[in-house]
């Protein structure tokens, strides 16, 4: 018991710090010397450092911030191919992965390194999504990709991909772990734009290349 918890240790602690790894603040300080929490939507997310510093940056964070979510997965896979199935049961790596991916998610919007701050954890999704089931992942990509090809609005994009993940996962018939992550992560990341849904229904949230309200109020 005592091995199994210090395995489960390792794998919740790891996909936190890895989903924390403050992707598009280090892209603000080192780029530009800034605290990318003080600019645009205060979101260290790739649409905040598209809006803030680039678009090759904003491009960077967005596969970096990916790429953490998928590691969260990889490590519990990882951990199962370092240790086999004598220690943590077969049954118990669907239900670990979602765990470490929603971890992620934590991690990313709450990252220990920068006040537990962060970002609206939807590339991080992706990445977990991506890493647990690519039909998904593409799926899910898809539905933003049409929302957003139509509104020119990043959130809008991400508010229906994260509404669409939980009917993915029951459709394509997921295991039951991972549609109950669909299901909390979607949520996680609607929550997340809380501030985006009360620009969307006062008409005011910009579409992309756009300034925010109160930037255009300040210039």
């Amino acid at each position: 018991m005592i091995i199994e918890l210090i395995w489960i240790g390792v794998i919740i602690i790891g996909a936190y710090l890895l989903g924390s790894i403050p992707t598009g603040y280090l892209a603000g300080r080192i780029l530009k010397g800034i605290d990318i929490r003080e600019e645009g939507s205060g979101s260290t997310g790739a649409t905040n450092v598209l809006r803030t510093i680039g678009k090759v940056p904003a491009l960077m964070v967005l596969l970096i911030d990916a790429a953490k979510g998928a590691g969260a997965v990889a490590l519990v896979n990882g951990v199962y191919y370092f240790i086999g199935t004598s220690v943590l049961p077969e049954t118990w790596q669907a239900w670990l992965a979602a765990l470490a991916g929603f971890l992620a998610l934590i991690g990313h919007s709450k990252s220990i390194w920068i006040g537990f701050s962060g970002g609206k954890s939807v590339a991080t999704s992706l990445g977990v999504l991506l890493a647990m089931s690519w039909l998904v992942g593409l799926g899910t990509f898809g539905v933003f990709g049409i929302v957003f090809g139509i509104s020119r609005i990043v959130s809008l994009g991400s508010i229906a991909g994260a509404i669409a993940v939980a009917t993915l996962m029951i459709v394509l018939r997921e295991p039951l772990p991972y549609e109950i992550f669909g299901c909390a992560a979607g949520l996680y990341v609607i929550v997340r734009h809380r501030s985006n849904i009360e620009r969307l229904l006062a008409g005011t949230e910009p579409k992309i290349g756009q300034k925010l309200p109160q930037e255009a109020n300040s210039n």
